[in-house]
């Protein structure tokens, strides 16, 4: 018989095992998807982690502190000073993530590209100080099947069981315990009962249930647009927030959301809605439906991810697009994810550095040729008719889009000195960071000849992943209405909100969902391990 049930097999259900197995326990991991899907989501993920004071940080001069990183945690997610277990596990993560997260992988062998990258800096609202989002050599599928490897390499191998495709629809109680779950196997629909002497809850957020993410909408974003494509696992449906629910466990923060402004529907979609995540190239131009520049702030990407959602949804048809040029295009472009980072993700150094020095060629004839939201011209009268035709309207408009361009590049005409548009100086102020330096362009025309042809992409609203969740405390134990712990049961990763149901306030400082869940993961373990 199991002594822990782990429900989820991504990052948190996997290091949640790995203490079990440390502590001696036997342990019996349910996952719904098939086996070669193990390590979820993170296994498709681009594999950026939230650090503090790493040695990749001190060799860019850059002066971290746990202190710091709290500061603009707190201050870029606006957590309020009343929510205990939000702020507890705040202040869990920033003090713990050298040791416990960056120190623990790499004693897996787990490694990371040289430069942080710096995201979410802030813009009304003060966010990263310094650069933190620290990429794993080999994208977030490195860094699953190194951690999947580490646990069929453990010395107590023979005290874990993996069974794949079972669904689990329950938790068992009794006499205020929660005692096992009940299920279904996901193809072959047999019926399943287990027992054990406690059940970590690790199976993801809800964001994959579209209907659920119109339900628990951000009264901030208005209405939910009509189009929201898929960016989350197809699994994270909610299921075991319910059962967890039933079984007593306070949901918390539901409407506090992670996702993206700038979606794409997938080439080759593999589940309904399937849409990829475009990093938006900061020297394009932001349109709305019309073709008329969002503003009156200029959107620009790296600053407030929550932010560039609500400029959006704020707009009359809520999707945009975004025009720029081959030249922008090739420096800039690029797509979230493992799949669409391929010298990153198969460790080919020489193929990483051409692309940084020379541009993404490959990926814009990929995205150009196959994602339909990408239509190219040689003009803008050309480009424009194409984007109407995509659109299936003539909601475009040639005169709008022409004065938007016009505009900007007779800024760019003008001179350094003479900059007056926001997001030319937000340019000029990313280019100090040598890690954007490289990925910006430097001042580039939007109808500069040589630099053609036109390149428009159509972005809807992505749903990425859920900030808010169950409840836990600093122990990954479930906690009820009244705030005290159900006995036996533990919540992990994106299920818990990356810990306390909901650690990152209203904003997310990128690279502390996948480095939430290792915490998580390894508390909830520790915590089942000695219950």
């Amino acid at each position: 018989m199991s002594e822990v049930i782990i429900i989820g097999g991504g990052i948190a259900g996997i290091c949640a095992a790995l203490e079990l197995l440390d502590a001696g326990r036997r342990v019996l991991l349910l996952d719904r998807d098939k086996a070669e899907n193990f390590g979820g989501l993170a296994k498709e993920s681009f594999g950026g982690i939230f650090l503090v004071g790493t040695p990749e940080q001190r060799r860019a001069g850059i002066r971290d502190t746990p202190q710091l990183a709290l500061a603009d945690w707190r201050a870029f997610g606006e957590l309020d000073a009343a929510d205990h277990w939000p702020n507890a596990w705040a202040e869990a993560y920033t003090q713990r993530c050298h040791d416990d997260v960056g120190l623990w992988l790499r004693a897996r062998g787990v490694g990371f590209v040289p430069a942080p990258h710096w995201v979410e800096r802030g813009l009304f609202t003060p966010g990263n100080s310094v650069p933190r989002f620290h990429i794993v050599w080999g994208t977030g599928r490195e860094l699953a099947l190194r951690l999947i490897a580490t646990l069929e390499g453990h010395p107590r191998r023979a005290n874990l069981e993996i069974r794949f495709g079972q669904r689990v629809e329950a938790l068992l109680t009794g006499n205020g315990t929660v005692t096992g779950c009940r299920g279904v196997g996901e193809e072959d629909g047999k019926l399943f009962e287990l027992t054990a002497g406690c059940v970590i809850v690790a199976a993801g957020g809800f964001n994959g249930n579209i209907e659920r993410v119109r339900q628990h909408w951000h009264r901030d974003w208005k209405t939910p647009p009509p189009v929201i494509l898929n960016g989350s696992h197809r699994y994270a449906d909610g299921r075991l927030h319910d059962a967890v629910s039933a079984a007593g466990g306070k949901l918390t923060h539901l409407d506090a959301m992670w996702n993206y402004a700038a979606g794409v529907h997938h080439p080759q979609p593999r589940k309904p809605g399937h849409g990829l995540s475009i990093v938006p190239p900061r020297s394009a131009l932001w349109l709305d439906w019309r073709g008329r520049r969002i503003g009156p702030m200029p959107l620009v990407t790296g600053f407030d991810t929550r932010d560039l959602v609500a400029q959006v949804c704020a707009t009359e048809r809520q999707y945009s697009w975004q025009l720029m040029n081959r030249a922008i295009a090739i420096k800039e472009l690029a797509v979230s994810g493992a799949e669409h980072n391929p010298s990153i993700r198969d460790k080919k150094k020489l193929a990483f550095l051409r692309d940084l020095l020379f541009g993404n060629k490959w990926l814009y004839e990929e995205m150009t040729s196959n994602c339909k939201d990408f239509v190219v011209g040689r003009d803008l009268a050309e480009l424009v008719a194409k984007m109407n035709a995509l659109q299936g309207d003539d909601a475009v408009s040639l005169d709008e889009i022409r004065a938007a361009t016009e505009g900007y590049d007779a800024q760019i005409d003008r001179g350094q000195t003479f900059h007056n548009d926001e997001q030319l100086r937000r340019i000029a102020y990313v280019r100090h960071w040598k890690g954007d330096r490289l990925r910006t362009c430097k001042f580039q025309k939007i109808l500069d000849p040589k630099a053609g042809p036109l390149l428009a992409v159509r972005e809807f609203i992505i749903s990425r992943k859920s900030l808010g969740g169950i409840q836990t405390d600093l122990q990954c134990r479930v906690l009820d209405a009244a705030g005290a712990p159900i006995p036996g049961l533990y919540a992990a990763g994106e299920a818990a909100g990356f810990g306390g149901g909901g650690m990152h306030g209203l904003r997310a400082l990128e690279g502390s969902f996948l480095g939430g869940c290792i915490l998580g993961g390894r508390l909830a373990g520790q915590a089942a391990a000695t219950a």
